[in-house]
C-alpha cells in the first residue's frame, strides 16, 4: 500500500478549509503549511486532524516535502476538494500503486458564477517526495504525468 500525504498551503483560509480537509480521508496524513494566518485557519486544520507547520520566510515549496511522512504527496489548494470518483481512484491507486509513473495529474472542475467549468488539461497534483518543479505552491504541470480518473473540484470563495 502506498500511503499519501496531503499538502496544503494556507493563509486566512478558515472559512473554506473544512471542505478541503473533510474529503481527504483517503490520505494517511494531512500537512498544512500556514503562511501567518490571522484567522482560525490553524485551529480548524488541527480540529480536522491536520498537522500544522508555520511557513518559513525563504523556503521553497519543495522544502516542505521533507516534513511529509510519506513518499507520495497530494497537493491541493484550500479552495479545492476531491470528488467521489477521484476518492475511489486514489484508494485503488494506493493498493498497489501504478508502476513507472513519475507523477499523476487530476482533472479540474471549477465553480464559476455561471456554473461549473471543466478545465481541458489535467493538473499535476500527485507527486513523489523528491519533486522539484513548482508553480507557486502546487507542482508545475508534467506533460508525461498519468491522468487519474475523477475530479478535483475548485470552489469560488464563500
Amino acid at each position: 500500500m502506498a500511503p499519501i500525504t496531503a499538502l496544503l498551503h494556507t493563509e486566512n483560509d478558515a472559512r473554506r478549509l473544512g471542505r478541503a480537509l473533510e474529503m481527504l480521508f483517503v490520505c494517511d496524513e494531512i500537512l498544512i503549511v500556514d503562511h501567518h494566518s490571522q484567522d482560525a485557519t490553524c485551529r480548524v486544520a488541527r480540529q480536522l486532524g491536520a498537522r500544522v507547520v508555520p511557513a518559513e520566510s525563504n523556503a521553497s515549496p519543495d522544502g516542505y516535502l521533507r516534513l511529509a511522512s510519506h513518499d507520495w504527496i497530494l497537493c491541493l489548494q484550500p479552495n479545492e476538494s476531491i470528488g467521489d470518483g477521484l476518492q475511489t481512484t486514489l484508494y485503488e491507486w494506493k493498493s498497489p500503486p501504478f508502476a513507472g509513473a513519475s507523477a499523476f495529474s487530476l482533472l479540474v472542475r471549477e465553480e464559476t458564477p455561471s456554473g461549473w467549468l471543466n478545465h481541458s488539461a489535467p493538473e499535476t497534483r500527485l507527486v513523489p517526495r523528491n519533486w522539484n518543479r513548482w508553480l507557486g505552491n502546487v507542482p508545475a504541470n508534467e506533460p508525461s504525468a498519468l491522468a487519474l480518473e475523477g475530479e478535483l473540484l475548485r470552489f469560488s470563495l464563500p
